[in-house]
């Protein structure tokens, strides 16, 4: 259950909270409340009923108000098991969609207004390509993102076996862009000089960068501290989920110790598939052939493929010319 308590002056929101009150309180929390599919005209609804209305988790919700509200302070990062995964995705593709198709064109557009102004073309044009690398990146990584790792977390959600482990994505998810759009607006502060004329216009896409730099790294750290710790224990209760159904299976083993789908590990092993082959060919998780192996060396006592091998043969699970 979420406390009230302060941090740096900065109220901790809660679900009696009215959301006008709410936004009205923090306005940069509006991108965050139309991220969940909200809209304005809440009256005086509470933070919990404009939460019901639209289908989302208030929770969740709460959960990256006062994250992102309170600068994203470690002091405001919940428990992965008060994160509901549906609506927390709802949120991050909705902050996709307002990054690659508002955000960073809105720029875009505004740079070209700006910089046509400068006598330097080719300075320009150097800023405007530096601008167009960096927004490749952003969504090169954001689309890994939607493609990948998304429709994983929609699987477990489901219950449908993936290959795929939010670690592979972790390991990368530091290599973002975010540092480019610094170096950006570094460059044009220090060294663009424009006529006195359009320094409001420059001043305002400046603004745009810097709002969208934070922007950026809010959305970042969401994902690193809500994201994937939450997916991380949804993982691990499908595993668990699998060992549960496995060992009950090997109980109403039959008397050759192995039941249809450990015979069928068996054959995939002696004929030299590797464990995720084996997980695509059976339509089963990675973590499950692993479970299943470590039940088949446990009843049979064989650890080695060699060894498999031998007692798939003797079994009549393979014949000697099918490994030749």
């Amino acid at each position: 259950m979420i406390v009230r308590k302060k941090y740096n002056g900065t109220p901790f929101f809660q679900p009696s909270d009215m959301m006008a009150e709410l936004i009205s309180r923090q306005y940069s929390l509006l991108q965050v409340v139309s991220r969940f599919g909200m809209t304005l005209g809440v009256g005086e609804k509470s933070v919990s009923e404009v939460c019901q209305l639209n289908g989302v988790d208030t929770n969740t919700f709460l959960a990256v108000i006062n994250y992102v509200g309170n600068g994203c302070s470690p002091e405001f990062i919940p428990e992965p098991d008060a994160i509901s995964l549906p609506s927390l995705l709802k949120y991050l593709r909705e902050s996709h969609t307002y990054f690659l198709e508002y955000s960073l064109p809105s720029i875009r557009r505004k740079l070209i207004g700006t910089i046509n102004y400068s006598s330097s073309n080719e300075f320009s044009f150097l800023i405007l390509k530096y601008y167009d690398s960096f927004c490749e990146e952003v969504r090169a990584h954001l689309d890994y993102e939607n493609k990948i790792v998304f429709p994983h977390v929609d699987a477990l959600l489901s219950h449908r076996a993936t290959d795929f482990t939010i670690d592979a994505f972790d390991t990368e998810h530091d290599e973002t862009a975010d540092g480019k759009l610094n170096e950006l607006k570094n460059i044009i502060i220090r060294y663009y000089s424009s006529p006195s004329e359009s320094n409001y216009a420059l001043n305002d896409v400046l603004s745009d960068i810097f709002i969208c730099n934070e922007e950026l790294d809010a959305h970042g750290l969401v994902e690193e501290n809500l994201f994937l710790p939450a997916v991380k224990l949804l993982e691990a209760h499908a595993s668990e989920i699998d060992d549960f159904l496995i060992d009950n299976r090997t109980e109403d083993a039959d008397a050759s110790l192995l039941s249809s789908r450990e015979k069928d590990i068996v054959v995939c092993v002696v004929k030299g598939l590797t464990n995720k082959e084996i997980a695509d060919k059976l339509n089963i998780s990675f973590n499950t052939v692993l479970t299943h192996r470590r039940n088949i060396a446990h009843k049979l006592e064989i650890h080695s493929p060699a060894g498999l091998t031998i007692y798939a043969i003797v079994n009549g699970l393979v014949k000697l010319e099918e490994l030749e």
